[in-house]
């Protein structure tokens, strides 16, 4: 799946790895790293066609509204020229990685910009979550089975206002040296 931040042209993984001229369908999504909404597919006319017959989600819904279109075409075209927003979007992700680092908050080690924090247990990912939208204004989706095996439920963190502090407040108030959280009022083992 393409993502506008991750190449140099907007082509995404595929394009930056170079692998382009292997893929059958490509797929995405107009907002995020657009700014708008929506999603795409391109593909050969055969398929493109077969997906427009078949495909209950294309069948029974309407098409983007012209304005939204328009903005799209507009993202991607200056997406396909500009770099500053590729560039300042992977700072901001090599940023938080650092700051996790420092803070000792376990994360996975991947090329994407979301960056995974390995919780352990869905109910402390979701309170996690919840905590940190509640005391910060800051939207993290945790990612439970069977998205993930059900022990390594993870919180996906993008970059967002005022994460420094949250991350520096939040984990410190409610997690141990070891990275495993606490409950309100309950030890941790």
């Amino acid at each position: 799946m393409p993502s506008a931040c991750t190449a140099l042209q907007a082509g995404g993984i595929a394009e930056r790895e170079g692998l382009m001229h292997r893929l059958t369908v490509i797929e995405g999504t107009l907002g995020k790293a657009f700014g708008v909404m929506g999603g795409y597919i391109a593909a050969s006319t055969a398929l493109c066609d077969f997906i427009r017959s078949f495909a209950s989600g294309f069948i029974f819904t309407t098409a983007l509204p012209p304005a939204l279109a328009a903005s799209a075409v507009a993202s991607i075209r200056h997406l396909k020229e500009s770099q500053i927003e590729r560039f300042a979007h992977q700072e901001r992700v090599r940023r938080l990685r650092n700051l996790l680092d420092k803070n000792g908050i376990p994360h996975l080690a991947n090329p994407s910009h979301i960056v995974p924090v390995i919780v352990g247990d869905a109910a402390k990912c979701k309170w996690i979550s919840d905590l940190l939208l509640d005391n910060c204004g800051i939207y993290v989706q945790p990612i439970n089975y069977p998205t993930v095996p059900k022990r390594p439920s993870a919180c996906a963190l993008r970059r967002r206002r005022c994460i420094r502090t949250a991350i520096s407040t939040t984990w410190s108030a409610h997690c141990t040296s070891s990275g495993r959280v606490a409950l309100a009022g309950t030890p941790v083992a």
